[in-house]
């Protein structure tokens, strides 16, 4: 899994978080460390506000420490980078409920549908039988797609002819789940834009009528975020936050991006841990979040 990780966070390491090694490389540590330090976190999108943050701890504790060699600096600055994203940890599922289920949300483009699909892969390698619901209603080429997904991964998918009520598929995927004692429904709604009032307060129903099906449903509300957006995401996820009660984000795309900085400024600014990451297009290429291993990733060989 770590071989996964460290992979997808390749462009990030070699074109910013690479260049750390080679300022830690130096023999002293000064201002002009800390000030370049500062410009390629802020590059790798980790927030200005994260980043000033960040510096600002390590260079006290490298003062307080009475650090002199950089390559110890190197190693508080990854232990700092660690604690930051220590509360992001995977998805862990209530084994006393029969049946868990997962709203996927996020906007057009971010990889919600193809995530949902590798959600069902994962959980159902680990004995869980889930169903997957198609409340993408407005995109015909969606539900098409699930439906691919669903036969590859095995699993069963609930869906309606394009354009119907989104909240008649999840009210017909949840008692379907009853009847075929799945533990688990992952579902896939409508890629909306963060900016449309209206579909927002759609997404709110659809929270209802889960809820209304099933006790405290959706369990889990998991916001697809697009890697290669950077510090958009953050702007998206604030505004999804407002309306839906995240539970946790997914991130994909890491693979192509040298934004992989944004997983810290996901966690500083929005207090949401990040739950997995997508590492690739295929069924398998979905990570559970490990902080350590991430940390390690950022840096050359992992270390």
């Amino acid at each position: 899994m770590f071989g996964k990780i460290r992979d997808s966070l390749s462009k990030t390491r070699n074109n910013f978080m690479g260049h750390i090694s080679n300022l830690f490389a130096k023999n002293d540590i000064s201002d002009d460390l800390w000030d370049e330090l500062e410009e390629v976190l802020i590059q790798s999108d980790v927030g200005v506000d994260t980043t000033l943050s960040l510096v600002e701890t390590v260079k006290n504790r490298v003062k307080e420490e009475h650090i002199k060699q950089t390559d110890e600096a190197k190693n508080v600055l990854k232990e700092e980078m660690g604690k930051l994203i220590s509360s992001n940890k995977p998805l862990e599922l209530d084994r006393k409920r029969l049946l868990t289920v997962v709203m996927v949300v996020g906007v057009n483009g971010s990889g919600k549908t193809t995530t949902a699909a590798k959600l069902a892969w994962f959980y159902q390698n680990k004995g869980e039988k889930v169903i997957l619901s198609a409340a993408d209603t407005f995109r015909a080429a969606g539900i098409e797609q699930l439906q691919i997904w669903g036969e590859r991964c095995g699993a069963a998918v609930i869906a309606h002819r394009p354009n119907s009520d989104p909240g008649a598929v999840i009210y017909d995927s949840l008692k379907s789940a009853y009847s075929r004692k799945a533990s688990m429904v992952i579902i896939d709604t409508a890629g909306r834009l963060h900016t449309k009032y209206n579909l927002m307060r759609e997404l709110e129903k659809l929270y209802k009528i889960a809820g209304k099906q099933v006790h405290d449903a959706p369990h889990e509300s998991l916001l697809i975020l697009d890697a290669t957006t950077g510090q958009n995401a953050i702007s998206q996820a604030k505004h999804f936050m407002e309306t839906a009660k995240i539970s946790g984000v997914i991130l994909t795309k890491l693979d192509g991006t040298a934004k992989g900085g944004v997983v810290f400024a996901i966690n500083s600014e929005l207090d949401v841990p990040v739950r997995f990451i997508g590492t690739g297009e295929t069924l398998e290429d979905i990570a559970p979040f490990d902080a350590e291993e991430f940390v390690n990733g950022l840096f050359e060989n992992g270390n």
